[in-house]
C-alpha cells in the first residue's frame, strides 16, 4: 500500500529542512553494502516499526519529554531520520507541566491501517491512549483513552481477517500490583475503545519472569506475541504463537546474548521489506547512554522466527555487530538523526525536548540574527535542584564518545540577582558549566549535583569574572560516560574545568545534553541569553 504522492513530496520536504548534515560522531551505514549496531546509538527505547509502501516508520518512549513520541523515517532500516513528533503536548496537560521522571509514554505501537497510521501508548498512571495521522510527520490527533486503568502498559493492536479488532498489553506491577503476565482484550471496530476484560494468554512468572512489551502479528495462520523477558539489561527475546487468539500459545526463544557484547537484547519490532526480507528492530540498554536501536536479520523456521545469527544451530540467534543491509530497490542516500542546530530556522530542531509541557515564553528562535533565545524562567518554589525545573531544553546523547559546543550571550536583568544560563549533562545526577549574574557582574560557574532525583542539594564553585557576555561552552563526553567541561572566551583557546563529570543515567532513560536559562525570582521583566549554534562533534 503506497501513500498520496503529496504526502511522499511532504515528507521529503521535511527530511531535507530537518536534516542537513551527517553525524560527525555515528554513522552505522559503513558505505561498502554493509551496517554496524546500533542503527540509531541514541536513546530510543522500546522502538516500533511499521512499513508502508518502500517506507519504513519507527517511534519509541519518550517518558515525560515533550514534543513526545518521536517519529522517524527511513528507506532501508539503516538510515533514519526524524520527521516529527506525534505528542505535541502530554494529557493531562497541568500534570505533566511539571516534571514528571519517569512517567508519561511508556512503550508505544505504530501501525498502518485503512490509509491512516495508528500509535497506541501506555501512560502507566492513566491508561491506553490512541493517536493517529494521514500523515506521519503529523498533524496528529490529540490522543484518547483508549483503556483507563494504572498500570496498563505496553498495547499493541491487531486487526485480524474477520473484522474483529485486538489488543495485547502487559501490567506495571509497580501500579497494577501484578506484572509477567500478557492479556488480550478486543476492540471495537474503530479501534479506539476497549470492549470486554480481556483473557490472560500468557504468564511467564515460570520461564519469562518481567514479561513485556508485546508485539502482536499474524502470519500463516499463526497469532504471534513476540515479547522480551528476562528484564531489560539481562534478558531475552521470547517468541509465542498459536492458532487461537487466545491461545494455549507455544513458546520460543528467538534471539539472546549469547556470545555477543549486546547484553539484553530487548523489546523490538519485526518488520519486512518490498523485496521479501524479514528483519528485527531492539534496543540494547547502555546505562547512561540509554537503550540504542540494533537492527538484526531474520528468518522463518518452521514458522519460527529465529532473529540474529545461529552460529551454533541450536535455533536460538545471538545479535550480529556488522551485517549486510536489507536490500532495497534503488541506493539509499547515508543519512542520521539530526544532532547539530545552527538555530538560523523558524523551527528548533526535532532532536530537542523540554523536560514537560512548554510554555510558549521559554523559548523565541530570531532567523534574522540565527539565534536561539531562551528567557530565564523561575525555579519552582517546590525545586530542590535542577531535577524538578521543567525549562531545561535537551536532546539523547548521539553516541558514546563526542564533544558539545555553544556559543551564547547572556542578557541579564540587571534589577536581579542570580540568573543562570548555560550548557548542562543531566540525569539522576548533573553538572552543569554556566554564566550567573550577580551585583557587580556576570560569573562563570561550575555546578554539580549528585543523587538530584533524591533532592540533595548542588555544589556551586566560581570560577572566573566574566568582562564580556559572550562565551563559549563545551563539554566532551568519552567513553564510560565522563563528561570534561570547558570554556572559551575567544572560541579558539578552551580551559578545561578541574572536575570529570560521571554521567548517570535518568529515570529509564539516559543522560541527555543541553541548555538552560533560570532564575530565583518573580519578574515582570526576565534576563535572557541567545544561543548561537549548538553543535556535536568529534
Amino acid at each position: 500500500m503506497k501513500l498520496p504522492i503529496l504526502i511522499f513530496l511532504l515528507l521529503f520536504s521535511i527530511s531535507a529542512s530537518a536534516q542537513k548534515d551527517i553525524s560527525k560522531v555515528w554513522v552505522p551505514d559503513l558505505g561498502n553494502g554493509k551496517y554496524k549496531n546500533p542503527v540509531i546509538d541514541a536513546d530510543y527505547s522500546d522502538p516500533d516499526v511499521v512499513r508502508v509502501g518502500d517506507d519504513f516508520y519507527l517511534t519509541a518512549s519518550s517518558f515525560d519529554a515533550i514534543p513526545g513520541l518521536p517519529i522517524l523515517h527511513s528507506k532501508d532500516l539503516v538510515n533514519w531520520t526524524i520527521i516529527g513528533h506525534a505528542l505535541k503536548r502530554q494529557p493531562p496537560f497541568e500534570h505533566f507541566s511539571k516534571t514528571q521522571h519517569g512517567n508519561g509514554v511508556w512503550a508505544p505501537a505504530i501501525r498502518f491501517h485503512n490509509g491512516e497510521f495508528y500509535i497506541y501508548y501506555p501512560d502507566p498512571d492513566f491508561g491506553i491512549y490512541l493517536t493517529k495521522a494521514k500523515n506521519p510527520a503529523g498533524p496528529w490527533t490529540d490522543p484518547v483513552l483508549v483503556e483507563g486503568g494504572k498500570g496498563l502498559i505496553d498495547p499493541c493492536p491487531l486487526w485480524d481477517e474477520d473484522g474483529k479488532v485486538y489488543l495485547a498489553h502487559a501490567y506495571a506491577g509497580s501500579r497494577a500490583g501484578i506484572k509477567s503476565i500478557i492479556v488480550v482484550k478486543k476492540m471495537n471496530a474503530t479501534g479506539d475503545k476497549v470492549i470486554d476484560e480481556g483473557k490472560l494468554v500468557y504468564d511467564g512468572h515460570e520461564l519469562d519472569p518481567t514479561i513485556e512489551g508485546p508485539k502482536f502479528y499474524k502470519r500463516n495462520g499463526y497469532y504471534y506475541i513476540f515479547a522480551p523477558g528476562g528484564g531489560v539489561s539481562t534478558g531475552w527475546q521470547t517468541i509465542l504463537r498459536s492458532k487461537n487468539i487466545y491461545g494455549p500459545y507455544e513458546r520460543k526463544v528467538a534471539l539472546d546474548q549469547g556470545k555477543s557484547p549486546i547484553n539484553g537484547p530487548h523489546q523490538g519490532a519485526w518488520v519486512n521489506t518490498p523485496t521479501g526480507e524479514d528483519w528485527f528492530l531492539h534496543f540494547q540498554d547502555k546505562n547512561a547512554y540509554g537503550r540504542v536501536v540494533h537492527l538484526q536479520p531474520m528468518k522463518w523456521i518452521n514458522n519460527w522466527p529465529v532473529i540474529g545469527v545461529d552460529a551454533d544451530g541450536d535455533g536460538i540467534g545471538e545479535p550480529v555487530l556488522v551485517y549486510k543491509k536489507p536490500a532495497t530497490a534503488k541506493p539509499v542516500t547515508i543519512t542520521t538523526p539530526a544532532e547539530s542546530d545552527e538555530f538560523n530556522g523558524i523551527n528548533l530542531g526535532l532532536q530537542w525536548q523540554w523536560q514537560a509541557n512548554p510554555s510558549a515564553t521559554w523559548s523565541f528562535l530570531n532567523p534574522t540574527k540565527g539565534m536561539l533565545r531562551l528567557y530565564s524562567v523561575k525555579v519552582p518554589d517546590s525545586a530542590k535542584n535542577y531535577w524538578e525545573v521543567p525549562n531545561i531544553l535537551m536532546q539523547k546523547f548521539p553516541t558514546e564518545k563526542f564533544t558539545t559546543v555553544t556559543k551564547l550571550t547572556f542578557t541579564p536583568n540587571t534589577k536581579l540577582e542570580n540568573e543562570k544560563t548555560g550548557l548542562i549533562i543531566a540525569g539522576l545526577s548533573y553538572a552543569n558549566l554556566a554564566v550567573k549574574s550577580k551585583k557587580d557582574g556576570n560569573y562563570l560557574v561550575y555546578t554539580t549535583c549528585k543523587a538530584a532525583d533524591k533532592g540533595k542539594v548542588e555544589r556551586e564553585e566560581t570560577l572566573i569574572k566574566l568582562n564580556s557576555p559572550t562565551i563559549f561552552l563545551s563539554v566532551t563526553v568519552s567513553e564510560g560516560a565522563k563528561c570534561q567541561f570547558s570554556y572559551s572566551l575567544d572560541g579558539d583557546k578552551f580551559t578545561k574545568v578541574n572536575d570529570v563529570f560521571q554521567a548517570e543515567p535518568g529515570k529509564w532513560i539516559g543522560a541527555k545534553v543541553g541548555l538552560f536559562c533560570v532564575r530565583e525570582q518573580q519578574t515582570n521583566d526576565a534576563g535572557y541569553a541567545d544561543f548561537d549554534f549548538f553543535r556535536i562533534e568529534k
